[in-house]
């Protein structure tokens, strides 16, 4: 564990966008034979680094299930890890929250591992592991090194939110979080379309926050905007 965690410290020292953030825990998970995980901060927006399914994701989203999801209401309840899913009593569940780890399970996150982040500096925020049942490899990867995933978890949110979640703004030009999270997307080859696919919204919700940080920075093109973020993240 200790080779893993290094490389995680590594990777999480160089994260300057979310994609690299996404990287640097999914190599841990990967190679701890963790199937899946979804990072949460309880934002005005809510902040969702995962790997869940991407269609689980934005339905997730859409429909704000964090206000529903009884994982996220244990969370921000307690900062003790738990576990939930498969071979945990859920006779405490209304029947709407019963639908949705139905909903989840159609999406293969059937049993989890969740660490609250309650930090005194912001909103709640919790990480989770996840799988598709609750077998022998995962409970026996949970019981390994769960005090390692509660370090991965506090070391994670601190660095996402110092690099993603308190600076949004491009050569000194201040852009919302959706702008800057879009721009972001973005500069990752992604088209509106596809940006709203993976943030849950429409793709003309899309283009119209690309088109508010184009113009908040000046430029005439999207691209251009892009090439801007770019070289303001080189400067630093």
């Amino acid at each position: 564990m200790h080779r893993e965690f290094q490389r995680f410290i590594d990777l999480l020292s160089v994260a300057s966008d979310r994609h690299a953030f996404l990287e640097a825990i999914t190599v841990t998970a990967t190679a701890l034979d963790l199937p899946c995980f979804a990072y949460l901060a309880l934002t005005k927006e809510p902040l969702v680094i995962s790997t869940y399914p991407p269609n689980w994701v934005a339905h997730y989203v859409r429909n704000s299930y964090e206000r529903l999801d009884p994982v996220i209401l244990q969370a921000l309840q307690t900062g003790a890890p738990f576990r939930w899913g498969q071979g945990v009593s859920t006779t405490y569940l209304s029947p709407a929250q019963h639908e949705l780890f139905e909903e989840a399970s159609q999406f293969g996150i059937r049993s989890g591992f969740t660490v609250p982040i309650h930090d005194g500096r912001g909103p709640v925020a919790a990480l989770t592991f996840a799988s598709d049942q609750r077998s022998s490899t995962f409970n026996k990867c949970i019981d390994s090194n769960e005090r390692a995933l509660q370090l991965i978890a506090l070391y994670f949110h601190a660095h996402v939110r110092s690099v993603l979640r308190n600076d949004h703004s491009v050569d000194g030009i201040r852009l919302s979080p959706r702008e800057f999270e879009c721009l972001e997307w973005s500069s990752r080859g992604k088209s509106a379309w596809e940006i709203g696919s993976i943030l849950g919204i429409s793709r003309r919700t899309a283009a119209f926050h690309l088109d508010n940080a184009r113009a908040k920075l000046g430029v005439r093109t999207v691209r251009q905007a892009v090439v801007r973020l770019a070289e303001s993240r080189y400067r630093r």
